[in-house]
């Protein structure tokens, strides 16, 4: 089964965090986090639609310069998702530049930017012909978890403590499609873009009996085309499985508030991304400055049950002992698998990485 989204850290686990997250067969792609994108093409950050800031420190921000840049001169609405007090830190990003002749491009860029409070959701947007002034009231609604809902997946959000409000993310596909290629083949039909069509039709809830038309083009331009009846369609040739999910958590103290909000977030995620700015000897220092530490890092991987992890936001006196990160993180990891009775031994040697 190839899962819908391949997520990947932005950069080296000593530079800043970040996580890209681009969708198979798609020129689509979300962020987590917005640090030094230099290591991502243009053509990769053109392909984000939404990127999620956990918070507005300089290693998890400076990029939206980067993305304002690429997208300045485009027919694009950009979305942008940050925790209490983030249109004051967009808006004075977006201050510090003169846009004098913006309103005078053919193109319009808009930034539709929403604050992640407590309780609701609050949604402002900035116009490049208005030079990204605010638009018209803001838009508000009830938060409760969720940040974003489409057909395919949706992303979940919660409130951790870095001595100021900072989010962890995770995204979750609905189900995943699997195209039996075999089948396919009995049916006639070649591989092609109706395909995206079809699971699209699936995501959104069709009627099973509602008209479903295939079409393909062959040598000399010729186009072809058949018709089934979506449910028949998908018993012949769709295997629909549980769809994947990863989560996101940086910059965050051990409190147990948190804890008990990343077990939730992360709770049987295929892949959770986690930081570890410590080893556990300096368990005291990572509680000072609200970091995590490589063993609390494993361990909440563990106690959620996400079945692979990855750490990343080492602090840089740790160079050359990356070693030592993996080591403790897949200790504790294993310890609380076990504790849980989750797996064997022998299993999870192969799934801390």
């Amino acid at each position: 089964m190839r899962p819908a989204f391949h997520p990947r850290l932005i950069n080296d686990v000593f530079a800043d965090p970040g996580v890209f997250i681009p969708f198979h067969f798609e020129r689509r792609a979300l962020l987590f986090d917005l640090g030094d994108l230099t290591p991502l093409s243009s053509r990769e950050i053109l392909s984000v639609t939404h990127a999620f800031v956990s918070h507005a420190h300089l290693d998890h921000f400076i990029g939206f310069d980067t993305v304002l840049r690429l997208l300045l001169g485009r027919e694009r609405t950009f979305h942008l998702y940050g925790p209490p007090g983030f249109f004051e830190r967009v808006e004075g990003k977006l201050a510090g530049y003169t846009w004098n002749l913006v309103e005078a491009y053919e193109n319009e860029l808009r930034l539709a930017v929403t604050e992640v409070r407590p309780e609701e959701l609050v949604t402002r947007t900035y116009a490049s012909r208005k030079r990204f002034r605010p638009e018209g009231p803001d838009r508000r609604r009830g938060f409760h978890g969720v940040l974003l809902e489409e057909p395919r997946f949706r992303v979940n959000a919660v409130h951790l403590d870095h001595r100021i409000p900072c989010l962890g993310f995770a995204l979750a596909e609905r189900f995943h499609v699997n195209i039996d290629k075999a089948a396919l083949g009995d049916l006639g039909l070649p591989v092609g873009p109706w395909i995206d069509r079809f699971k699209a039709a699936l995501y959104e809830g069709g009627d099973p009996e509602s008209a479903f038309e295939a079409t393909w083009s062959e040598g000399g331009g010729a186009s072809r085309a058949r018709r089934f009846e979506l449910g028949t369609l998908t018993r012949r040739i769709a295997r629909i499985t549980p769809g994947k999910r990863i989560a996101y958590v940086t910059d965050t103290a051990a409190t147990p508030e948190s804890i008990e909000r990343i077990e939730a977030l992360a709770r049987n995620a295929d892949h959770l991304f986690i930081e570890a700015a410590f080893l556990s000897g300096e368990a005291g220092l990572a509680a000072e400055k609200c970091h995590l530490t490589a063993e609390q890092a494993g361990s909440l991987a563990g106690r959620s049950g996400a079945r692979a992890f990855t750490l990343f936001h080492f602090s840089p006196r740790y160079r050359g002992r990356e070693a030592e990160f993996q080591g403790e993180a897949s200790r504790a990891y294993r310890r609380e698998l076990r504790r849980h009775g989750s797996i064997s031994d022998e299993m999870t040697s192969s799934m801390a990485r």
